[in-house]
């Protein structure tokens, strides 16, 4: 059977949640025991975010298949519980990049390379591409931005076409918009979202669907309006409001009828949709009392979609270990000026999420040391063990210079150094170690026991790594690596062994971590923390 396709817009405002909304629909699908594949379509010109800022982009996700992609398509793999591939997110810099390429070979033999047919066709060609190779009964393709913005409209006009070319009985238009509120009257307006629609139908699009999003409650004069104004079923208006956990919008779009709606318009069957394990986990966080309070040390922390998988790895544990987590986010930047060390000090746990370059580094170095030397519980992750493993160097093992070469290419002990394959390579995208790459554990160790299983598959996104030449040294000191390469040259995780828990990995386990299946290493930190602060109060309560 070929697949239905489901494209999903955006309208009013950027950040609207349009991301959560397509994993969300491809949540309540797959609930239906259908195939679904989705893919995320951004209309910048960089060829991959993966040399982005993450104050503008946010996070950057990576896949199995080592993509650096939209934090969205992490979204897509929590909720629908399938890995995505470099299919799954296609941006224009690659499309223009794989046209111009074209071009200079001569496979255009010629002719004059336009935005239509040349660059819509390149479009059409990468969402067949993954209706293909993804064998699925749905594919959803996401456009990035919103209507009206220049740059989406090849993809928009690739979206006209493939209606066309597909049939409208196997395609579905459904539009994401935003409600804006008036404090002053008390009205929700409806206004942006016609003006939206109408962009769309200036293109030769009309919405199927309207998902509006909303901080308010909408009644039914405010959806009979909107079906009205913008030539859509009733049934079609599906107000979305906010709500306190991300993992209750798969419910609500379900109990709205979405799903029934798009298995009939598509004239599908499937079974009736089993969402119950899914209720179980928004019922247990929503009935989590004891609190965890859990620091994030990073650079980045003001944006915190920039650390998106990482905390939303810490609530699918906190989730499965029946506690409610706080999340308490530092600035690393602010413990090199002696500011937020009173933060440290009131944490359960420490988590240093990764990075690259210097600013913040002695930072998170303080939040190690801090980790450390009062026994708190520490996860380091890619950055963060290395920060953990400067730390040891220079306070424990007496290297007082200590350092990655990353950030001082003439410290005289780089515990930290560039990978040996790396050292001839100048391009800064997508040249690093990345996707997913066999890792051995040692036994007796928190990681054996975290995992459960003596070998792991985990992604990577990294130029350095842990300098051999001082392996025996941190050794003799105390560390333990108990995640080794299958050739033994490549430290994947270190551990402390006279720490409860201080474990620093090399690789990303929050790219892998599931709000039904936490991660082994969150899941195992998360009961560290809570060992931490139940003992913290018992000592309270000997000394009153």
């Amino acid at each position: 059977m070929k697949p239905k396709y489901i494209f999903c817009t955006g309208g009013v405002v950027s950040s609207v949640g349009k991301g959560l909304t397509v994993a969300s629909i491809g949540r309540i699908l797959k609930a239906r025991g259908l195939k679904v594949a989705i893919q995320k379509l951004d209309p910048y010109l960089n060829v991959d975010p993966g040399t982005m800022n993450p104050y503008q982009h946010g996070e950057v996700f990576v896949t199995s298949d080592g993509a650096e992609t939209d934090l969205d398509l992490g979204h897509y793999e929590r909720f629908v519980d399938e890995p995505v591939s470099r299919l799954s997110n296609v941006t224009a810099g690659q499309v223009y990049l794989t046209v111009i390429e074209k071009e200079r070979k001569g496979d255009y033999l010629g002719g004059t390379i336009q935005v239509v047919p040349h660059i819509t066709n390149e479009i059409k060609r990468c969402i067949k591409l993954l209706g293909k190779r993804a064998d699925a009964d749905v594919v959803i393709v996401e456009v990035g931005g919103t209507a009206g913005d220049i740059e989406s409209l090849p993809f928009l006009e690739a979206l006209r076409q493939l209606r066309t070319e597909f049939g409208r009985r196997d395609t579905l238009n459904v539009h994401v918009t935003f409600l804006p509120h008036i404090g002053a009257t008390g009205e929700l307006k409806t206004k942006p979202t016609q003006h939206s629609v109408r962009d769309l139908r200036g293109i030769g699009i009309q919405p199927n669907v309207i998902i509006a999003r909303t901080d308010h409650p909408v009644d039914q004069e405010i959806i009979n309006k909107i079906a009205l104004f913008c030539d859509v079923d009733k049934h079609a208006v599906i107000p979305l409001e906010t709500t306190d956990s991300i993992y209750a919008v798969p419910l609500m779009i379900e109990a709205s009828g979405l799903g029934d709606f798009i298995c009939e318009r598509f004239h599908l069957q499937p079974q009736p949709p089993d969402l119950d394990a899914w209720r179980a986990i928004v019922s247990r966080g929503s009935q989590a009392t004891e609190r965890l309070r859990i620091g994030i040390v990073g650079k980045y922390v003001e944006l915190h979609d920039a650390y998106m998988s990482v905390k939303e790895s810490l609530v699918h544990a906190a989730i499965q270990r029946g506690q409610a987590l706080e999340i308490r986010w530092i600035h690393s930047g602010e413990l090199e000026k002696g500011k937020g060390i009173d933060d440290l000090v009131s944490l359960d746990g420490i988590v240093v999420p990764g990075g690259f370059g210097d600013r913040g580094i002695e930072g998170k170095i303080i939040a190690a040391a801090h980790a450390r030397e009062n026994k708190v519980p520490y996860l380091g992750l890619c950055l963060g063990m290395q920060v953990m493993c400067i730390e040891f160097a220079r306070n424990v093992l007496g290297l007082d210079e200590a350092n990655s070469a990353e950030f001082d290419v003439s410290t005289p002990h780089p515990v930290i150094n560039l990978m040996i394959e790396q050292r001839a390579i100048t391009d800064m995208g997508g040249t690093m170690r990345l996707g997913e790459y066999p890792c051995v554990l040692q036994s007796d160790s928190l990681a054996a026991c975290a995992y459960a299983r003596p070998q792991i598959m985990e992604r990577h996104r990294h130029r350095f790594e842990f300098n051999n030449a001082y392996r025996e040294a941190f050794i003799q000191g105390g560390v333990k690596f108990s995640g080794l390469s299958p050739d033994g040259i490549l430290v994947e995780i270190a551990e402390l062994q006279d720490h409860p828990f201080m474990l620093g990995c090399q690789f990303h386990p929050e790219f892998l971590s599931r709000p039904n299946r936490p991660h082994p290493l969150f899941d195992a930190f998360i009961g560290a923390a809570a060992e931490y602060r139940a003992e913290l109060g018992h000592r309270h309560q000997a000394l009153a």
